[in-house]
Formats: C-alpha cells, structure tokens, sequence
C-alpha cells in the first residue's frame, strides 16, 4: 500500500471531525484526519461566536474532558459576556465572539503538533467494508486508507445544496463543493436518512455603517473563559474587546421582505427538510409573527484586523436584490455594503436513533457518527459529539467498554441521550430546558464532574486532574469553613446595611448570612479573617499544555504588553474567583442542589437496569403494540432509556421492571 493503515479514519475536518482526531489519537490511536480543505478546520460557518445558553455548558465540559474547543475559543477571543448573571447559577452561560480565521488557524496548530495524526485534503466519496464492518474509505483522487473504525462528520456537505431566491446551486457552504455518494451508499445498506435546512444572514462590511445610530453592546468588563487551565485569554490579557451593536427591523423592512415571498424557495417548495424553530430565517418570523412591528437583530464582529461582520437574527433565502433593499432600510444601515448574502442550505442526515449511546452505528460495527449528520445543529453540540465519538472509537478497537455520560453527569449526557433515544424533528440544539438536572450541570463545576473521569481514560493529562484535585480540595476547605465559622453582629451588621440586609442581633453562621441574596462570600470574607488564602496552584507555562497548547498561548499572549508577575497576579485571581463562585452557589442553592441528587440518585436505579443487546421485545406481549414497536425501532440499552422514548407509558415501564427484575 501508498498509504499506512490507520487505527481510527475521522472524515470532515469542522469542530466534531477535529474534536474526534484529537481524542482518538491522544488516547494512543494513529489517526487520519480527512479533509476537503484542510485551512478550514473546525471553520465556523455560521456565527463566530462559542456558547451561549447552554452551549456555554458544553464547551466547559468538552474542556473538561481533555477536549480543545474551549482552549481554542480562549486563544481567538474578540469579545466575552457570561449570559444570564441576573438569574440563578443554573442559567449563567459563557459566551465569546471568536476571530474565526484565528479559530481555525489555531485549530490547524493543535491538530498538527499530535504526533499520531495525520492530515489529507480530499473527498471521500465510498466507504469500504470487511464482512458487515466499516474497513476504511476510498477518495476522488483514487486513494484508499484502510482502518479499524471510522467517525463520519460530514456536516453540511452531504449532498449539500444552497438556495438564494429561485437560484440553487450545489455545495456544502458557500463556494466550497457538496460530497456525493455517502449517503445513498449508506441507505443501500438500510440506514434510514432525511433532509434538513439551515441557513445564514448576510456578512456586512462594517466600516459602511453609521454605528452611532445603532446600539452598543460591550463584552464583560471582568471577563472569564472557557478552559479551566491556568492561563489568560486573549481579552483577559489585555487585548481590547470588539464591540457588538444592537439594531431593529422597522415596517418598513417588513414590506420589502414580504415582497420577496412570491421567490422564497423556502415558501415555494423548493426546499423540502425541516429548519430549526429556535432560530428562524427572518422570513419565518414575519409570518410566524405577523404582529410585530420589528425584531432585533445583532452586528457582531467576525475578525479583529477584518471589517466583516454578521448581522445575527437576519438569516435568509430570500432573492438577493430583497435582501439589499431590507438592510438599506435599517437605521443605520443606510448605505450598507455586503460582503455576502444571506442563503439557507439544505443537506442529508441520518436518523440518530439508529445510533448507539456510543455514537457507534447499531447495524454498523465501527461506524460512528457526530456533528450535523446526526441531526443537531450549533458548533458546540458538533464538537460534544465529536469528542465522544472519538474516545468511544478508540475504545471499541481496544475491546473496551464505551464512555457513556449520565443525563445527570454533563450535557453532553443530555444531548447524546435525546439523539438516540427520541431523534429528532428539527435541527437539534441544547437547551437549559431539556436537562432535569441543570443545578448539577453548572457551567462552574465541569471540571469537578468530568476531569477525573476523562484521567482515567488517558485523555486529561495528569497537570490537569491534579490541577482539578487541588481545586476541589480548596472548595472544600472553604466550605468547610464558611459552614463552621461564626461572625458577630458588630463585624457583620455595617456589611449587611451596605448591601440593603437587616442586621443581625447576635453571632451567626457564615453559611446562614451567604444564602441571604444580596450577600457575598467575597463580601463576607472581607470582614472575616482566614488564616490561609487562596492561591493558584504552582506551575510552568509548558506543564499544563504540553507543546500543542503551549505555542498557541504563547502566541496569543505575545500580543501584549504584559509582565510575568502581573499575568500570575491575573491568573491567581480568577483561580479565586472561581473557588468562591463555587463555594457560594454550593452554600446558596444547598437545598435545590440536594434534591436534584436525591431525584439523579432514584433515577440511577432504572439506568443500571439494563436490557439485553438485540432483546425480542414482542417476548413480553403485556406490552402495548404501540410500546412494543417503539423499543424495537429504539432498541434502548437501560430500563431508563426506554422511559424517555414517547409512546412509552409508565404502565410499561412498570411491566419492564417486573420482567427484568427491579
């Protein structure tokens, strides 16, 4: 053979593919990474923005787990706001517009310092089998690579088409090409697949705009990041925040767009998949709601050294012509000029409720699947999928059981548990809402959840499990002295009036004044004195990184005009800040933190009740029909499993229990 054989084939290089790589070649798999453009990895397509609304979440437990995402994001950072302040911890959720070639580029970076993956810029256009098991892929240029498993994270690109009014043209993002093939070699083989439709809004030349007219919307002015590790982001160093603009939609916007119906390929038929209603085409919300008079949109920047920006909430396929003669129309917008039009995207995937909680194919063997292809939409929710799959690959050529998350472990739990177990009917994105657990999932605790977990599999180096260890033991210790220590009212009472609280008329507990809502521990450890103080742990700059991550920071940090002792002095402070933020939620939300356990706790019962892999369920015929026909299609591995799938009733569920045993 041209080509060695590889331990692990990961096919599409966007946030799942590289996600993916990086995990199955740092677990000790040579892995190859395939891709159609390699000096777009990870490219963000869409806004170059990471988190959000639980997406924050996912991103921290993907850093939590050995994963890249987050370190990435913090290297490329333009602007940071940690959404939700203003309501409980459970909610709070980072946010960070990214410089996107920067993203990519330092994507590039981490991916080629890995010693055991390898990078090819090609399409795959067939997939090769050895008796029922994937065995490696064939390229347009006529290559094959062999392989022990394959990840698929073709995103967008499967038989990928774009529509912009009555014009419709073939690819996967615009000018880049669709793949062909995949897909219809797949169903041949029965996997059941679909069509789906997500769009983008046009990209603005901002120095075109008159921004005085427009909203302006700054980033934090203490800002955090994503990773956990021990090092400043680009904008926690120094390096000023870009500014974001708010503007509004008028009447007068509304006419034009409207006007356009009569070539909207999306109210005409010409695209038939189904586009998410959590982030409609700006065509879709006038008709959604008719009512309103305007709808706010945002101009985010895309670049720090570009003048491109994207205008968010302004998604469309509207004629381009409609598109112009609508922004022209926006305050501010006046004489705009774009750099690109608005345009939806219209592309295949496969049902994931074919899929194991692996993400490894049931009919399949080795055939896993992430990102987009699976149904969902957004960078993050591709990326949680990418790095499961990676490790699940890995281990399943190792003979070893799979990773599996718990919807009471991460999000990432959540996400992977709704794909397989109900699929999906729109393009899938996380919520706060679909976790039943969200005070444990807390953006702030991630690395307390999960590191130890991904120590162990070899993913989370041991700078970082011991780095995590170190923290746990400081959160602990100051509970422990929170709850213990008291404070008299002459110490506390000019404290509590300052922060609009009655004062006190004896000596109380540290715990019992921090669960009042205007108190905090920094305040009260102000008043109070510790006799030890929280201090970063010790490190090198190269122990926490090794030299994939290394060079990355260095660079980024190169930027700026800042000291040794003053970058440690900022380092141990948002260490500190992260040991209170965690000490506080833990003593403030006790009471709701406690009974989300206790209910995670009663429902670990049913997810240690497992049910036989290929099970005939028509065995046990107290089923209903309905119920019967849905286990089957779902094939669920856990009694708890079974109880998510609708169509499933209690009843059921109580005839499963009895039959395999509670």
């Amino acid at each position: 053979m041209i080509f060695p054989d590889y331990d692990i084939i990961v096919v599409g290089g966007g946030h799942a593919g590289c996600e993916a790589a990086m995990a199955a070649s740092l677990m000790g798999s040579r892995t190859l990474l395939i891709s159609m453009d390699i000096n777009r990895f990870a490219q963000m397509s869409c806004n170059p923005a990471v988190g959000g609304i639980a997406k924050g979440q996912i991103v921290r437990e993907i850093d939590a787990l050995g994963g890249f995402s987050g370190i990435v994001t913090d290297c490329s950072t333009l602007q940071f706001r940690m959404l939700n302040r203003s309501k409980g911890p459970a909610m709070w959720s980072p946010r960070a517009q990214c410089d996107k070639n920067l993203y990519s580029q330092n994507w590039r970076k981490i991916i080629e310092s890995s010693s055991l993956l390898d990078i090819y810029q090609d399409t795959v256009t067939k997939f090769l089998f050895n008796e029922g098991r994937i065995s490696g892929v064939c390229t347009t240029t006529g290559a094959i690579f062999n392989s022990r498993a394959l990840v698929l994270t073709a995103g967008t690109f499967l038989n990928g088409r774009m529509f912009i009014g009555r014009n419709s043209f073939e690819g996967g993002r615009i000018g880049e090409q669709a793949s062909y093939g995949l897909t219809e070699q797949l169903k041949a083989l029965g996997v059941r697949s679909a069509r789906m439709k997500t769009g983008t809004p046009p990209r603005i030349d901002i120095s075109s705009i008159d921004v005085s007219k427009l909203t302006l919307q700054s980033g934090d002015k203490n800002p955090s990041k994503f990773s956990y590790l021990p090092f400043l982001s680009t904008v926690q160093s120094g390096i000023p925040q870009m500014p974001c603009y708010i503007v509004h939609t008028n009447s007068e916007v509304h006419d034009i767009l409207r006007s356009g119906f009569k070539d909207s390929p999306l109210f005409q038929g010409m695209i038939t998949g189904i586009g998410p209603r959590y982030c409609p085409s700006i065509e879709d919300k006038l008709r959604t709601f008719a009512d309103k008079d305007e709808h706010q949109l945002f101009l985010e920047p895309e670049g720090r050294n570009i003048n491109e920006y994207y205008l968010q909430g302004f998604s469309s396929s509207l004629p381009l012509d409609i598109q112009l003669k609508a922004l022209h129309s926006i305050k501010g917008l006046e004489n705009v000029k774009i750099y690109r039009p608005a345009y939806a995207v219209e592309y295949d995937y496969f049902d994931p409720t074919q899929l194991k909680p692996s993400l490894e194919m049931r009919d399949i063997e080795c055939l896993f699947m992430a990102g987009q292809v699976n149904g969902t939409t957004g960078y993050e929710e591709a990326a949680a999928q990418g790095l499961m799959a990676g490790i699940n690959a890995h281990l399943k050529i190792n003979g070893k059981e799979p990773f599996i998350l718990k919807r009471d472990e991460a999000y990432i739990g959540v996400l992977i548990d709704d794909l397989v177990t109900k699929g999906v009917d729109e393009p899938y994105r996380m919520f706060t809402s679909r976790a039943e657990y969200r005070i444990l999932l807390r953006q702030d605790n991630s690395d307390i959840r999960l590191t130890s977990l991904s120590h162990k599999l070899g993913l989370a180096d041991e700078f970082r499990y011991s780095y995590t260890m170190r923290k746990y033991e400081d959160i602990s210790d100051l509970k422990e002295y929170v709850e213990s220590t008291h404070i008299k009212s002459e110490l506390a009472n000019p404290y509590l009036s300052s922060v609009g609280e009655s004062a006190l008329d004896g000596r109380k507990k540290l715990d019992s004044l921090l669960v009042r809502p205007n108190v905090s521990l920094d305040g009260l450890l102000n008043i109070v004195p510790r006799g030890t103080e929280i201090k970063s742990p010790e490190f090198s700059k190269d122990s926490f990184t090794g030299e994939m991550c290394s060079e990355l920071i260095a660079n980024s940090s190169a930027l700026i005009d800042i000291d040794e002792n003053e970058k440690s002095s900022l380092v141990n402070e948002n260490y500190r800040k992260d040991v209170y933020d965690s000490v506080e939620i833990a003593v403030k939300y006790s009471g709701y933190i406690d009974r989300e356990r206790q209910l995670a706790d009663k429902m670990l019962r049913l997810e240690n009740l497992r049910i036989p892999e290929n099970f005939d369920f028509d065995k046990i015929e107290s089923l209903s029909i309905e119920c019967r026909q849905k286990l089957k299609r779902y094939a669920p591995g856990t009694i708890a499993q079974a109880s998510r799938i609708s169509g499933v009733s209690p009843s059921d569920i109580s005839v499963l229990l009895v039959y395999f045993g509670r």
